[in-house]
């Protein structure tokens, strides 16, 4: 496995982190691994995915969108 080091994390994240990882009983960097692993997980990338398939020629139809609501404020 690889091993990272982030250097100059602001003092706020770090704490932040380390309050996350408490709420969810683990460690800090085991909660900096489920962070990136989600970060870079099949569904987060949609967007990336559909910029590819774009690319090479995939035609993806869009649904039709109707008109917004209005909001009765009465």
């Amino acid at each position: 496995m690889a091993a990272i080091t982030v250097r100059n994390l602001d003092d706020g994240v770090q704490q932040r982190l380390k309050v996350r990882a408490a709420a969810h009983g683990r460690s800090m960097e085991a909660e900096a691994r489920e962070i990136l692993t989600a970060a870079v997980s099949t569904s987060s990338m949609i967007v990336d995915w559909v910029d590819a398939a774009s690319r090479h020629g995939v035609e993806l139809e869009l649904p039709q969108r109707s008109a917004p609501r209005e909001l009765d404020l009465s």
